[in-house]
């Protein structure tokens, strides 16, 4: 009796044993499955979420234009029409100056120059501009691009303006600026025809921290003779040229500017243009009317009016390391005009070259260098005046990521010669052909700082331009809205007030300026 109740109860045991074992084996299938429903309702909350937030991009968007244009994200203006892209750029640069010409106790035929000759107040609109431009696929490494800017005039009235080197050019018209239109390829470069700063120009204009501003390097840097203009720191109109693709950090550009002149010396404005090559205009297209003596006085391109220009640049570029070298030549340049005897002076070919660097040091340093020269091949050496050599030198330090503090200084060589009586110096003689102490020295030191992302910033340079006795260079040369050239007050381009005492342009002057401006782009 008590084997079969000790085997009864094994069995039970056993039964309730194989029970439990059972019920684990289904609770463990059970928790598995649980596991995967979750998993997948999980997921199909992510795919929802996506769709949700990406229907919510697509209502923010702007709603495309009927035929597909519609508005490019980002930070630039771009439109997607017609399957390629038009951008609307621009930049702003206005500034408050007080500047002196530094001719306040110069001499004329004995007496003391008139007009306002020291600190002066003034509003600066400094190459201030709207473009557009836009590319189009054409192939699958071939792109159609075009492009079109103006000078915007912020502070001045637009039209012709009295600072300008000519007297009929229009700044403010449309396509005044850099305007093209081409083929584009990211393997063979791009072909352009049209109007733009030459590539010997922009070769070195980011080694100038203070371009625009009076203390920009053109006053000396490209500037041949002095004065107002920058012979070889142009924009050439009627051009076509090539830009190559970089490899390996090298690229080059090169530029032909066809004369479009027929006339046998130069003399004449160019097929198709309202100004002299080269500028500095003298009477309009047709020449102008003598009131006084009943004549038509014809126009006159003979100070620095040229056939055709040629201008190349090669750089190279690896990280902190910026390099280049850069040719032009201006073919067959009358100066006659500042010819005292016949035939000294002449039509001869004038070019430029130069060599720049500008490398950034760990420090956040940024150093700029660039050594040019200028040659004219001159029939009297004793009457060139555009033979020289010029360097410049310039700081950047970042003193923090929106400060920048910057430092320059151009020098201008010696020339051979000068034309006779060309200029006066502050005692009103004239001056003589020969060697001559006409250098100059440029100091300019400034401070910079942006805004947010870059495109807004609020700058102040102080700049002294410094000519030795026989020196007439003017400060702001090239860049700035008003420039102070080397007239005194009441003298105008081809005259003088009434009852002023002016005399030619001077030379020996120390020219100062004070600018506080602020920028925009977009």
């Amino acid at each position: 009796m008590t084997f079969r109740k000790k085997s009864l109860a094994l069995a039970c045991s056993l039964a309730f044993a194989s029970m439990g074992s059972a019920r684990a084996d289904e609770m463990s299938d059970m928790k598995a499955k649980l596991d995967a429903l979750q998993k997948q309702v999980q997921e199909l909350q992510e795919q929802m979420s996506a769709a949700q937030k990406k229907q919510q991009e697509q209502a923010a968007a702007p709603a495309p234009a009927p035929g597909g244009n519609s508005i490019k994200p980002g930070k630039d203006l771009t439109f997607q029409v017609g399957g390629g892209e038009v951008t609307l750029y621009g930049h702003a640069d206005v500034s408050v100056d007080e500047q002196t010409n530094g001719m306040g106790d110069f001499h004329h035929a004995g007496q003391k120059v008139t007009g306002r000759n020291g600190w002066m107040p003034d509003v600066s609109s400094n190459l201030s501009m709207f473009g557009i431009r836009g590319n189009r696929a054409l192939g699958k490494d071939l792109k159609g691009v075009f492009q079109f800017e103006t000078e915007i005039a912020y502070a001045a009235t637009p039209g012709a303006s009295d600072q300008a080197t000519d007297e009929g050019a229009q700044k403010f018209s449309l396509g005044s600026r850099n305007s093209f239109v081409g083929l584009q390829s990211a393997t063979y470069g791009a072909i352009k025809l049209g109007k733009s700063d030459t590539p010997y120009k922009t070769s070195t204009g980011r080694m100038d921290p203070f371009a625009n501003t009076p203390g920009d390097y053109n006053s000396i840097m490209g500037n041949s003779g002095g004065d107002n203009r920058t012979e070889f720191d142009a924009r050439l109109p009627h051009s076509f040229w090539y830009e190559s693709p970089t490899l390996n950090g090298l690229n080059f550009a090169v530029l032909v500017s066809p004369g479009q002149n027929r006339s046998t010396n130069s003399g004449l404005y160019a097929q198709g243009e309202p100004d002299c090559a080269g500028g500095n205009t003298t009477a309009g297209i047709n020449g102008s009317v003598d009131l006084v003596n009943g004549v038509v006085v014809p126009t006159s391109c003979t100070d620095g009016s040229y056939t055709s220009a040629y201008s190349f640049a090669l750089t190279y570029s690896n990280g902190p390391l910026y390099a280049t070298v850069a040719y032009e030549l201006h073919s067959d340049v009358n100066r006659t005009g500042d010819e005292v005897t016949s035939g000294t002076i002449g039509i001869r070919d004038e070019y430029a070259y130069k060599a720049g660097v500008q490398y950034t040091f760990p420090t956040k340093t940024t150093a700029n260098f660039i050594f040019e020269r200028m040659k004219r091949d001159a029939i009297t050496p004793a009457v060139d005046e555009r033979t020289r050599n010029s360097t410049w030198l310039a700081l950047t330090q970042h003193v923090t990521p929106d400060d920048d503090a910057n430092l320059g200084w151009a020098h201008a060589f010696h020339t051979p010669g000068q034309p006779v009586g060309g200029v006066q110096d502050r005692d009103g003689n004239d001056a003589p052909a020969g060697p001559s102490d006409n250098g100059a020295n440029l100091w300019s030191v400034g401070y910079k700082h942006f805004f947010l992302d870059k495109r807004t910033s609020v700058y102040f340079t102080y700049s002294r331009l410094q000519n030795e006795h026989w020196g007439h260079f003017s400060l702001g040369a090239g860049g700035h809205g008003l420039p102070t050239r080397n007239y005194v007050g009441d003298k105008f381009v081809g005259g003088c007030q009434a009852n002023g005492v002016c005399g030619p342009p001077f030379a020996g002057n120390t020219a100062e300026a004070l600018s506080v401006g602020v920028t925009y782009d977009f």
